[in-house]
């Protein structure tokens, strides 16, 4: 390994992917950009490969690769790869010691197998690629010998709050929830919810996807699913908890009773920061938590009537097989048919649970079966979107 920890970053223009660069920035020291990716914003990935001086760049969007390629835009000497191939490529690069995963949904599945593969540290974003693998991601970690760090928050806490501690100590873990824009609003206004008013998050800053998921707490169901996997818990260890100042990221209770949580303001950087230099720490990007400030920290069950998803997403995790595959892709098609004024916010659960029930469940035996389950949801899904639509 060099001196400073090489990066790569794929989904470079993304929140994550920003808040990444804010920490390489701030790090110099310590951490350096080898390659950079993204699916279509071409421009952003010059701006970044000038600032940063990388001169490897993927493009996933075959028309953005070739609008790129003919732009002139990019440092003299640049290379620039296209499509999955080109992601799986900077993925293996040689010379790259971590490889963050932050390309929204199932791109980056390919890639990041093929980091673990060629031993490469993966520090993981995309909550889609332990849902909908995470058999086989954990067992190419193993095999290979690879190290794989959580970033998203939640995830990430409970890495920091077990670390040092055998799984056999955990009884539970609990991650937070925020409980999205919606958490205070009467039950009976969320008939009448827009768009606009799921992407008004009152704590953090994120994609419209995932801003909506936190709406309809299907991002806290994925989560659980994807904790399953990294920490090797049963279903009935992982549990989640509304704590609307996002403070408190996880808790982890052990088999004495005694619980550990992890605390730090809503920022990305803090998680992205921690899995970039561990097992190193140093100085954070952002102000931490001033206690002169804050007044309380507040918790409260999660209604399962009020937040359906969370029951679907137990459900699955309890069934397992490829039906936490099956949840993730009809909830990709409900929100985006959501996002595009299509659907009402609440048939975004309605999408899944019908779907969910159309679709025979079964234990996966290679990838490929799994690519085909989520394949066949979508289809299922945005044929229920569409009666859904017809009715009203």
């Amino acid at each position: 390994m060099s001196a400073r920890k090489r990066v790569v970053l794929l989904g470079a223009t993304g929140s994550i992917g920003e808040n990444a660069l804010r920490v390489v920035a701030a790090h110099a020291d310590r951490l350096e950009l080898a390659a950079v990716a993204a699916r279509a914003n071409w421009r952003k990935l010059a701006s970044i490969a000038r600032n940063f001086g990388v001169r490897k760049v993927g493009i996933f969007d075959g028309a953005a690769f070739a609008e790129a390629r003919a732009s002139g835009e990019f440092p003299p000497g640049t290379q620039i790869v296209g499509g999955l191939e080109g992601l799986i490529e900077l993925a293996t690069l040689p010379e790259a010691d971590t490889v963050l995963v932050a390309v929204v949904g199932t791109t980056g599945l390919e890639p990041s197998l093929a980091a673990l593969g060629a031993g490469k540290e993966l520090a993981l974003a995309s909550k889609e690629i332990l849902v909908l693998a995470g058999r086989f991601v954990m067992a190419a970690a193993r095999t290979h010998g690879a190290k794989l760090v959580p970033v998203d928050s939640e995830h990430n806490a409970v890495f920091q709050c077990i670390e040092g501690h055998p799984t056999a100590e955990v009884r539970r873990v609990l991650l937070t929830a925020s409980g999205g824009a919606f958490r205070n609003w009467p039950v009976e206004r969320l008939a009448h919810a827009t768009p606009a008013d799921a992407l008004r998050h009152p704590n953090w800053a994120m994609g419209p996807k995932i801003t909506v998921d936190s709406a309809t707490l299907a991002n806290k169901g994925l989560e659980l699913i994807e904790a399953q996997w990294l920490f090797g818990l049963r279903p009935d260890q992982c549990g989640a908890v509304l704590h609307p100042q996002s403070i408190v990221h996880c808790l982890v209770e052990f088999g004495d009773g005694a619980m550990l949580a992890q605390l730090c303001p809503p920022s990305m950087a803090f998680p992205i920061q921690h899995a970039l230099l561990h097992p190193a720490r140093a100085a954070g990007v952002d102000p931490p938590l001033d206690f002169t400030r804050l007044v309380s920290l507040e918790f409260r069950p999660v209604d399962e009537s009020r937040f359906p998803m969370m029951r679907l997403a137990r459900n699955v995790m309890q069934s397992g097989g490829v039906a936490p595959a099956v949840f993730n892709a009809a909830n990709e098609v409900a929100v985006s048919a959501f996002l595009a004024g299509s659907l009402p916010f609440l048939a975004i659960s309605e999408v899944v649970e019908q779907t969910l029930a159309g679709s025979a469940n079964f234990e996966p035996e290679s990838l490929s079966a799994v690519i085909g389950a989520d394949g066949e949801a979508r289809r299922s899904a945005a044929h229920h979107v569409q009666k859904l639509k017809s009715k009203s």
